[in-house]
């Protein structure tokens, strides 16, 4: 299964007048790993469908906030 959170290391040049983000995170939507949607895959209920925004809990790709406590972006 491959992970919807990639990181890449972007170049730091040492004229940058900014201190460098080494690391840069970014989230991908859980379908680019799906080619087609098989047959029978399980479903969230009706309500539990609206809340998430999707019907199948194999497309559904939540959120989550990769920025660290107590630093500069909060």
């Amino acid at each position: 299964m491959h992970s919807q959170f990639k990181k890449f290391f972007p170049y730091i040049s040492p004229f940058d007048p900014c201190p460098p983000i080494r690391v840069k995170l970014y989230n991908t939507p859980p379908q680019l790993y799906m080619s087609f949607q098989p047959p029978g895959l399980p479903q969230f209920s009706p309500y539990e469908a609206l809340q998430k925004g999707t019907l199948w809990p194999a497309l559904f790709g939540p959120y989550e906030s990769k920025v660290e406590e107590g630093s500069p972006w909060i």
